[in-house]
């Protein structure tokens, strides 16, 4: 009989009484909500990035239209890849653009964005950061390409200087900038204890929830504070978060997962 009896806190999930601050930018947070709420959590969503146009736009338009001259494009967020598109939209472009390139992308979310826009996605590295992407570049031999990379405007230079070193000419190009947001409703919960777990998606969001907290990093230190990946673990390090938890899979699905299999080593 008792196999066949669930118990209340496993039908509500292993989440269950959690509060979890979500800090993606608005328009990207629902995926990582509704995993949460499937877990039993409840996701408090606070962006803490807006997304915003370059100061100018005709550096990304001009490499756009050229994109016949590249050999591989690199996609290293979502972000670039919706940015991306609405320029190719607004120049009559599409998907036929990069026929000629091959094209990288940094992680599977980022892969699914392209393939569901049509396009082919060539190389998704086994680890979603820009060392792996960079490896798994040279290895397929980059000397004597060109490689065009449109990214954030504030980025790490690990792999354009990686690719020139390995002797491919690589145009770097801003495709959007990231700013803080008016306003942060959800820091009344941090300061009143409400909330359980933070979440931290990139280095941007670590560095804009600090600004937002004013530099009170103790605020944010009430909670667990769980990252993506080891670039925005270092990055929180570097702000004097306390980081707790570090997801093995550098994605959405692998940050939840990190979160349950927290909560139930804390069961056990």
């Amino acid at each position: 009989m008792g196999g066949d009896v669930v118990s209340e806190e496993s039908a509500r999930g292993p989440l269950a009484g959690l509060r979890v601050l979500v800090t993606r930018a608005a328009g990207q947070a629902g995926d990582l909500s509704a995993r949460l709420r499937a877990e039993g959590a409840e996701p408090v969503e606070m962006a803490v990035i807006q997304i915003v146009p370059p100061d100018d736009l005709a550096p990304l338009d001009n490499a756009l239209r050229r994109l016949h001259e590249y050999d591989w494009v690199l996609f290293t967020s979502s972000n670039t890849v919706d940015v991306v598109f609405a320029r190719l939209d607004a120049l009559g472009l599409d998907a036929g653009a990069f026929d000629r390139a091959r094209v990288a992308a940094i992680g599977t979310a980022t892969a699914e964005r392209l393939r569901a826009r049509g396009v082919r996605v060539d190389f998704v590295p086994d680890r979603f950061i820009a060392e792996a992407l960079l490896v798994g570049l040279i290895a397929r031999g980059v000397a004597g390409k060109r490689v065009l990379l449109p990214r954030a405007e504030q980025a790490r230079d690990v792999l354009p200087n990686g690719l020139r070193a390995a002797g491919a000419t690589v145009d770097v190009v801003v495709a959007y900038r990231t700013e803080l947001p008016p306003d942060a409703p959800g820091l009344r919960a941090l300061e009143a204890g409400e909330i359980d777990v933070v979440t931290l998606t990139s280095s941007s969001t670590a560095r804009n929830l600090v600004a937002l907290a004013s530099g009170r990093v103790d605020l944010i230190n009430r909670a667990r504070v769980a990252c993506i990946g080891p670039i925005t673990a270092a990055t929180a390090h570097e702000l004097g978060l306390r980081v707790d938890l570090v997801a093995e899979e550098h994605s959405i699905p692998g940050l939840v997962a990190a979160l349950v299999a927290d909560a139930e080593r804390s069961r056990a």
